[in-house]
């Protein structure tokens, strides 16, 4: 006898992102058919099952109103969008993803859906993540949650949050690894054509254009200079000199603008930098950590493991895999295993 299908449901709102709720839908669909067992039973449910008007003004049939859900459920996801302030303002939405929650084995959040968990009270204490261009408004908002905005996605028991839009899809890809195993998550994604899988701890973006350059002029200078030559001197004692201008100044506008002193906003750069020669090219790890600016193969290691979490070999190995779909994916998604009652991804 079939074991019983895993309970699923998606809560959409007025002006959700439709690719929110379709790389979740259609990524346990497609689990479905390629044998997982047990399978997934979809829903889409709203407040009083109005139909979901998607940003794009396409429109959904929601399958059920979500004051009538009943659980247990197996996973809750709540999708972003441009409505999402407004859903996170709606007091019957919240209880009701305060009641689904509690019955529900995972809950999850794509994008701006972490609004509403956030408004729920379901993040408090806990780390998450949104898309970038959302995160330090949700950390204003709400500042018992330790919003990071540069993962892909994020676990933190059994509350899991992801960026933008198709990250969905990894965190997706993520959720049937972690029910079914890795091979079944390798068919999945070899079958919706995408890598298999970017880890969560994956930066959204780098950060050499995830924000408009700085407004300060003698600032996107520096940037500038600190991009085109990660091998070169970059201590705030060097970049002040080539500006002109005292430390302590540059450090007060690095902080203005870019939130960030001048040595940590180096550091990340020439991390990221790092991560993509890692998985773009066959340079071995001394070229690559020349090329970056570090001073060795372990300094190197050092400030990946504290940015992303991982060794640099680690990440090369998953992410060469991940980008041509071969070999096994990376292990230990959730720290926990079944059940996601780990740590942060």
């Amino acid at each position: 006898m079939p074991a019983p299908l895993r309970q699923v449901v998606i809560i959409g709102y007025d002006q959700a992102e439709l690719l929110d709720i379709a790389c979740v839908s259609d990524t346990l669909d497609a689990a479905n058919r390629l044998g997982a067992e047990p399978g997934y039973r979809v829903r889409l449910a709203s407040v009083q099952g109005r139909p979901v008007r998607s940003a794009s003004g396409l429109a959904l049939v929601s399958q059920a109103a979500v004051e009538q859900v009943r659980g247990p459920l197996d996973t809750l996801v709540v999708a972003g969008g441009l409505g999402h302030a407004e859903a996170a303002g709606d007091p019957l939405l919240l209880q009701q993803v305060r009641r689904l929650a509690a019955g529900s084995r995972r809950v999850a959040s794509v994008c701006t859906g972490a609004s509403v968990l956030a408004a729920a009270g379901l993040l408090d204490g806990r780390r998450a993540t949104t898309h970038w261009a959302y995160a330090r408004g949700l950390a204003e908002r709400h500042p018992k949650v330790t919003v990071d905005p540069r993962p892909l996605y994020v676990v933190d028991g059994e509350i899991c949050t992801s960026a933008g839009v198709t990250s969905a899809l990894d965190l997706t890809l993520a959720l049937v690894e972690d029910d079914h195993g890795p091979e079944l998550a390798r068919s999945v994604a070899r079958w919706l054509v995408t890598y298999m899988q970017r880890p969560g701890n994956q930066a959204q973006v780098s950060p050499h254009v995830q924000d408009a350059p700085p407004a300060h002029r003698l600032l996107r200078q520096v940037v500038r200079h600190i991009a085109g030559q990660l091998d070169a001197d970059l201590s705030t004692a060097a970049l002040a000199a080539r500006s002109g201008v005292s430390e302590r100044h540059l450090s007060r506008l690095f902080l203005d603008e870019l939130g960030e002193p001048p040595a940590r906003y180096v550091r990340a750069a020439r991390t990221e930098a790092a991560a993509t020669l890692l998985t773009s090219t066959a340079l071995p790890l001394t070229a690559i950590a020349r090329r970056c600016g570090f001073r060795s193969t372990e300094t190197l290691r050092q400030a990946f493991q504290a940015r992303y979490g991982t060794t640099p070999s680690a990440h090369r190995a998953a992410l060469g895999r991940a980008r041509w779909a071969e070999g096994p994916g990376p292990s230990g998604t959730f720290a926990s295993g079944r059940g996601m009652g780990g740590g942060a991804a």
